[in-house]
């Protein structure tokens, strides 16, 4: 039977060609099988007949021909008679008699005991259900097809399947065992008008339905249940005054802010109000089927809107914001921060719903950087769902709100769909809300993509997409509640693409008739959606005029009460959310604790983490590299660079923690330095060791992500951003790749507790080192993450042990350890502390196996902590008197065991070189510094780095070793450099060059 896809383009070929013979006379369209024609180009879609329901097609007419070989049409008959005489598919095709030759119109009386359907009825359901939505009456301007195509596509005209004007009246049957809607409506036999009134008022009216890309019979049928069949859901009185008010409040709030505060940028939502009543009635329907939180990513376009009527946002508040009183007069710029424009905050709030349920409601914070809250959210919901043992994910739903132009255009919107059916990233279906404006700030949507629909995108993980006018409340409110019935049902992404306009320009500033002047004079001949509701519904004889004016009233006194308030209103600093208690902010000192643990306890966990259960069989080399761990911890010397990660992971989950660590290749690890799962080299069980040190103990979950950095690092942060008590990480394949989520870092690691005031522990892990691999495989680009650091280089800040706070007053650490020990202890202090930073770590990749880099297990042990930085401990340092030492050489990260190996081989003219380590780079560790220039007062200072003198940490060093010295009173003692020459790409792609530069930085530093 699948064979016959092969055929299916022919037949059907075949079968309209046949039709066309015989409707030469009468090709012209009939009004309602062709009503909706607007303007565009005259270029027309073609459906693709191998589409995913083309199976599902044949499929029916294969169990329809075994039940009743005359239930289908006789070119069908032939054809499956064939295949199962054994032809092949290629040559098992019998060219049917003309359709018009003879008629499979029936009498009623006929039709209702059992007739065969017409196989050009199926025909044209099928494409109403396929392209119906090309002529669906979808702008609200009248001027634009939402598919930029105004021509009608012949699928959708009668001529095309050889129906004439006498065949309307006609009766025909229409029943079909595996096609449910209107096809399985109970129903059997319909007039021909019957059905085209039928198939436009379902497809081609003021929503326009794609889900026939999706290769799925249940999802499809469930789909055409929905929407086909004749009792479609109507909205009582009530619902429709409901829907009336939840209107009038966005469209007045709207007015008012714009009446109050006319030269305000606040990017209002008129002209797609309707959205508003959507959401609303979206979060009624989703707690109704069991949705108790919801996390909403959105732009700024609607969002002061979204947070006063969905969100509940103090109405004080947002006008406080507006006139700029709502700063806390004892705000400390440099402990709370910049703060942000009142159109990219965040909120969250337990709201209650008509059912009498309650759903907690979760904004998230977004930068201007359109879609790259995305991702975060996602993350976020994926965090709730963990927490609370949501495994059927049907608790917490994501949100995400996108205009026509982002939607489209923004290449993290397709990273973020890749993700929603990967088993560490699926969140049970995100809605996505396309607030179409069918513009991209002056670009119109042919210049903004190549695609019919800014949607299409989502046709790539057959999603669902009802477009809808956004000029009709009553179709809005019913696609969204179709979208949160689809997610709970399927537990799969949908769309909701809102077409509507934008009243003003980009902002309330701006002139859009400098390049949308025909758009804009339609646009300002229009009624407000909410007059125009309004006035349906006192057609109806729902509402009255009284009815409207006292509605309106009472509007308007919650606004203008809410204005006299905010002259008052004193906004709150809205740190930390409830699982966050108990934290301390910046303001609050956070004593610095140790990381160490008990060594018996460390074994144990050493001793599980290197045990493979009896029967599973490991690689010959995994079984090598437990037995090296194994044997590291019986010995308790050489514990290299992953056994001390795993341990630091071990002894976080052994405390009941969880551990979750995303990225590609991370199971293994890019450099197979890992193995932290581990694969039966006879069957396809996995183990984890991580997950058997103990009952009861936290969850370690490593997840092998997709190629994607943008999406998967912002995923990962919103994960972070849940719960405090979780060590989240996310690692790079090389660190050189990170730059491709350099949104994240730039908009919201760096810098979101300042801007927004929500602190995370997440850690980045970015591969670095120049091994000679070239230039895409060296460098993490360290100093554009030291020039994202804001600690201040001009001032010593407090560095006794009892009052240093630089690490809560910074808005992020940068670390480059050269010890396993070290990044043991950088892992544990994440946790093992009463704040959250972001944690940029930059990781080796030759030391991963260097004999020398390798930890005593003493140095994991009680009352051991974190080392800032690592002075010279080599005995013939310790040997001399400091003041003989001629050269003091400032290092970070793996350069420092090519120093050391240089110093033993030059011998006993390097033996007076001291060589210190800045483990911790930023915040900077100014008290070690200052010692190491005191303790060795004669030596020539220099700072030696791998990277090119434009790159790399030496200019970060420079300008606070200045600082340094000049507080010291020792500003002639300038800063000497050794490293690599200027250079555009980070390092050469040559080994020798390499080994030549390595050789020429190493001379310099002990010239």
């Amino acid at each position: 039977v699948w064979g016959a896809v092969n055929m299916l383009g022919r037949v059907a070929s075949a079968l309209l060609k046949s039709a066309r013979q015989q409707s030469r006379g009468t090709a012209r369209a009939f009004s309602q099988a062709t009503r909706g024609v607007l303007l565009a180009n005259e270029r027309h879609m073609r459906e693709n007949f191998m589409d995913g329901t083309s199976s599902s097609y044949i499929e029916s007419m294969y169990t329809a021909f075994k039940k009743d070989k005359a239930s289908v049409h006789e070119s069908w008959q032939a054809y499956f008679s064939q295949v199962e005489k054994g032809a092949q598919p290629g040559d098992a095709f019998v060219a049917p008699p003309a359709i018009g030759g003879q008629s499979h119109v029936l009498p009623s009386a006929a039709a209702s005991s059992g007739s065969t359907t017409d196989m050009r009825i199926v025909h044209l359901i099928r494409a109403y259900q396929v392209r119906g939505h090309n002529i669906a009456d979808l702008d609200p301007l009248g001027i634009l097809d939402a598919d930029l195509d105004g021509t009608i596509p012949p699928e959708l005209t009668l001529s095309t399947y050889g129906f004439s004007e006498s065949d309307l009246d006609k009766e025909f049957y229409i029943e079909s065992d595996v096609i449910s809607g209107i096809m399985h409506s109970g129903s059997p036999v319909i007039k021909l008008r019957d059905l085209v009134n039928r198939l436009n008022e379902v497809y081609c009216s003021t929503m326009g339905i794609e889900y026939m890309h999706i290769a799925d019979r249940e999802r499809c049928n469930w789909i055409r249940d929905k929407v086909e069949t004749p009792q479609r859901y109507a909205f009582s009185k009530e619902e429709k005054l409901k829907i009336l008010e939840r209107l009038a409040y966005a469209h007045f709030f709207e007015r008012f802010t714009h009446n109050k505060h006319k030269t305000a940028k606040r990017f209002g939502l008129e002209g797609g109000e309707s959205f508003i009543p959507g959401m609303k009635s979206m979060i009624d329907r989703g707690s109704e089927l069991g949705i108790e939180n919801i996390v909403i990513g959105m732009p700024h376009r609607g969002r002061l809107n979204v947070l006063t009527n969905v969100v509940r946002k103090p109405l004080e508040a947002i006008f406080s914001e507006f006139a700029g009183t709502n700063m806390d007069p004892d705000h400390d710029d440099s402990v709370l921060g910049s703060g942000d424009v009142k159109y990219h905050l965040g909120m969250s709030y337990e709201r209650p719903t008509l059912s009498g349920n309650k759903i907690h409601i979760s904004l998230m914070a977004n930068p201007s950087h359109l879609e790259a809250v995305d991702p975060v959210v996602l993350g976020k919901t994926r965090a709730k769902q963990f927490y609370a043992n949501d495994e059927e994910r049907h608790k917490s739903m994501s949100v995400v709100i996108h205009g026509d132009a982002a939607f489209s255009g923004q290449g993290v919107v397709y990273e973020c769909m890749n993700l929603s059916d990967l088993h560490g990233y699926k969140t049970g279906g995100t809605i996505h809300i396309v607030v179409n404006n069918q513009i991209g700030f002056t670009t119109d949507p042919r210049h903004s993509r190549s695609s019919p629909y800014c949607s299409d995108v989502a046709k790539s993980i057959g999603a669902p997409i009802f477009h809808v006018n956004g000029d009709h409340p009553e179709e809005v409110v019913r696609a969204f509640r179709l979208a949160v019935e689809w997610r709970q049902k399927f537990k799969k992404d949908c769309v909701v693409d809102v077409v509507c306009y934008r009243l003003h320009g980009h902002n309330e500033l701006d002139q859009p008739l400098f390049t949308q002047p025909r758009m804009y004079k339609q646009i300002a001949a229009q009624t407000p959606t909410y007059e125009k509701y309004a006035a349906a519904l006192m057609e109806e004889g729902v509402l009255t005029k009284e009815g409207k004016a006292e509605m309106e009233n009472m509007i308007m006194e919650d606004f203008n009460g809410a204005f006299e308030r905010s002259k008052t209103y004193k906004g709150k600093q809205d740190w930390l959310d409830r699982k966050w208690e108990g934290l301390l902010e910046p303001r609050q000192f956070s004593p610095i604790l140790t990381t160490g643990i008990e060594l018996d306890e460390l074994k144990k966990i050493g001793d599980s983490i290197s045990t493979v259960p009896e029967g599973f069989t490991v690689h010959s080399g995994i079984d090598r590299v437990m037995k090296q761990r194994k044997s590291m911890m019986e010995t308790g010397v050489s514990i290299d660079w992953g056994m001390a990660e795993a341990l630091a992971f071990g002894s976080i989950v052994n405390e009941g923690k969880h551990v979750r660590l995303s990225g590609q290749d991370c199971e293994r690890g890019t450099f197979s330095h890992r193995h932290s799962v581990l694969h039966d080299q006879m069957n396809e069980n996995v183990f984890v060791p991580l997950n058997n040190i103990r009952e009861g103990q936290g969850l370690y979950e490593a997840v092998n992500s997709s190629l994607s950095e943008y999406g998967v690092l912002g995923f990962e942060l919103g994960y972070s951003m849940e719960d405090p008590r979780s060590l989240v990480l996310w690692e790079a394949q090389f660190g050189d790749f990170a730059n491709g989520a350099q949104v994240i870092f730039d908009q919201f690691i760096s810098s979101q507790e300042q801007k927004w005031r929500r602190q995370t522990g997440l850690v980045v892990l970015l591969p670095h080192g120049y091994d000679g691999q070239g230039p895409e495989h060296s460098s993490a680009r360290i100093e554009r993450y030291l020039q994202l650091h804001d600690e201040d280089p001009r001032i010593v800040p407090p560095m006794n042990e009892g009052e240093r706070r630089q690490i809560q007053l910074s808005n992020m650490q940068i670390v480059n350890c050269s010890t396993p020990a070290n990044y043991f202890h950088v892992l544990r202090r994440q946790l093992n502390r009463h704040f959250r930073k972001p944690l940029i770590v930059f990781t080796p990749k030759k030391l991963l196996r260097y004999k020398h880099c390798a930890s005593d297990i003493e140095e994991f042990g009680p009352g051991t902590r974190f080392r800032r930085f690592i002075g010279d401990r080599s005995e013939a340092i310790q040997n001399i008197d400091s003041k003989e030492v001629r050269k003091l050489v400032f290092c970070s990260g793996q350069v420092y065991y090519d120093l050391i190996s240089e110093r033993e081989k030059k011998g006993a003219e390097a033996e007076n070189v001291a060589i210190v380590r800045l483990e911790q780079i930023a915040p900077f560790p100014w008290d070690y510094v200052q010692e190491s220039l005191k303790k060795y007062p004669r030596a020539e200072t220099v700072w030696c780095q791998e990277e090119p003198l434009n790159m790399g940490a030496y200019h970060f060093f420079k300008e606070r070793y200045e600082t340094v010295a000049k507080e010291l009173g020792m500003k002639e003692r300038e800063l000497q450099y050794a490293g690599r020459n200027p250079a555009a790409a980070t390092a050469t792609g040559y080994m020798e060059q390499h080994k030549r530069e390595l050789d020429k930085l190493l001379n310099k530093a002990f010239a």
